[in-house]
């Protein structure tokens, strides 16, 4: 599926499961793609769930401009989202949010409310930048916005296995660190330097939230979940012990199990 975007972009979205079932809208992180929910696509939740997942704005499939404007304007981050549910047809879907897509799903509920959305299910993400709680995995990303080749895939390398406390199969990390390439090091760099304070607006939320964490993350401490849970009113919040920044993938069975769960009473509930 092809979604245009009011700022004339070409965002690359995907439905999966069951047409009439409960919705769900996953967003992945930063230098990820639509791919890195293979183990929520291809599992149990396609049978019950209508699933919508999509490549970001210079990521995946979607276009990669280069101009550096196209990535630090929050409305632009927040209308791409709006763009994506309305082409799929999406009328109340629960948001999954993992790292970075924190910020989009704040930049998307700062520009259009939480009105059409039924709930967010925050991993490993944040609503509020605190240098304080940032990981030693994020070290790599100045690498990783580097022109020179040989360090910007060695940087990278680095960046996905500390993604990770379980570590990929050979198979799938070679998957990951292949679409994380996609992202072009010009691109990579423009996400730098935006500021993020959501604490306003999500302490104002009145729809069901659960924020996941794992607490073995390397790129973002468990600090910046709990700081959500306490922000947000009525917020759930579930640590996974021993568990990387990635527990969609590094404990698929309880995530998705959690996940359904949610999904199904948030569901109920609007």
């Amino acid at each position: 599926m092809s979604v245009k975007t009011p700022d004339g972009l070409t965002i690359s979205a995907q439905e999966w499961g069951n047409p009439s079932g409960p919705e769900i809208l996953f967003i992945h992180g930063f230098n990820q793609s639509y791919m890195s929910w293979m183990r929520q696509t291809d599992s149990d939740l396609a049978k019950e769930f209508h699933i919508v997942t999509y490549d970001l704005r210079g990521h995946g499939n979607s276009d990669k401009p280069l101009d550096p404007k196209y990535y630090r304007d929050s409305k632009a981050w927040g209308d791409e989202v709006q763009a994506v549910m309305d082409a799929a047809g999406l009328k109340h879907p629960v948001l999954v949010g993992h790292s970075y897509a924190g910020r989009v799903i704040s930049d998307y509920v700062t520009t259009h409310g939480a009105s059409k959305i039924a709930g967010i299910n925050f991993v490993d993400a944040s609503i509020k930048l605190d240098p304080a709680l940032i990981g030693d995995n994020l070290k790599n990303l100045p690498l990783m916005a580097s022109e020179d080749m040989a360090t910007n895939i060695a940087a990278t390398r680095v960046f996905v296995h500390g993604c990770f406390s379980k570590q990929p199969s050979v198979d799938d990390y070679e998957t990951m660190l292949a679409f994380n390439m996609m992202v072009p090091a010009k691109v990579r760099a423009g996400f730098s330097g935006r500021p993020l304070d959501a604490t306003e607006v999500m302490s104002k939320l009145t729809i069901p939230v659960l924020v996941t964490h794992g607490a073995e993350d390397r790129n973002v401490k468990v600090g910046i979940s709990k700081y959500t849970a306490s922000i947000v009113p009525g917020a759930k919040l579930s640590i996974y012990d021993g568990i990387g920044h990635s527990p969609f993938y590094e404990d698929a069975p309880r995530f998705n199990s959690e996940l359904a769960a949610f999904v199904r009473a948030a569901t109920k509930s609007n």
